[in-house]
């Protein structure tokens, strides 16, 4: 499996250019602080989601532990993320933060969907690069 390519360094003026697990669509990613906490900054058009960063060392963690590959299964923060996949676990109480790692209210699902390319272009994990149904392990 070929991992896309990304530019950038992940800072504010330099962020990570990335795409989508189906290579759909564009999004960037950049480290900042936030309220004396490290997050992720995702921007998507106009939007612009938070994660906490301890989320790339914890996930890649529990995909080590699970041994195998884990769906994505990307949802809206309104909607259920289905069991099993890497979007449940990110807003799992039994995670290491106990619970979402998205941090703006409203916008803290989509877990799956934008935290797994940076891990694959940081080195961390292997992600699908299906129209649908993909899934990630780590590396």
């Amino acid at each position: 499996m070929t991992k896309p390519p990304v530019a950038g360094q992940g800072t504010p003026a330099a962020p990570w250019q990335l795409k989508t697990p189906p290579l759909t669509s564009d999004f960037t990613m950049h480290r900042d602080v936030r309220d004396g906490k490290d997050v992720l900054v995702c921007t998507v058009g106009k939007t612009v989601l938070l994660y906490d960063a301890r989320c790339l060392q914890d996930l890649q963690a529990m995909l080590k532990a699970h041994g195998d590959w884990m769906e994505l299964g990307s949802a809206d923060e309104q909607k259920d993320a289905k069991d099993g996949t890497v979007e449940a676990w990110g807003r799992s109480p039994s995670n290491p933060v106990g619970g979402w790692y998205g941090l703006k209210k409203g916008l803290r699902g989509r877990f799956g969907m934008y935290v797994p390319p940076l891990m694959e272009a940081l080195g961390l994990a292997e992600v699908e690069h299906n129209a649908r149904g993909n899934r990630m392990r780590a590396l």
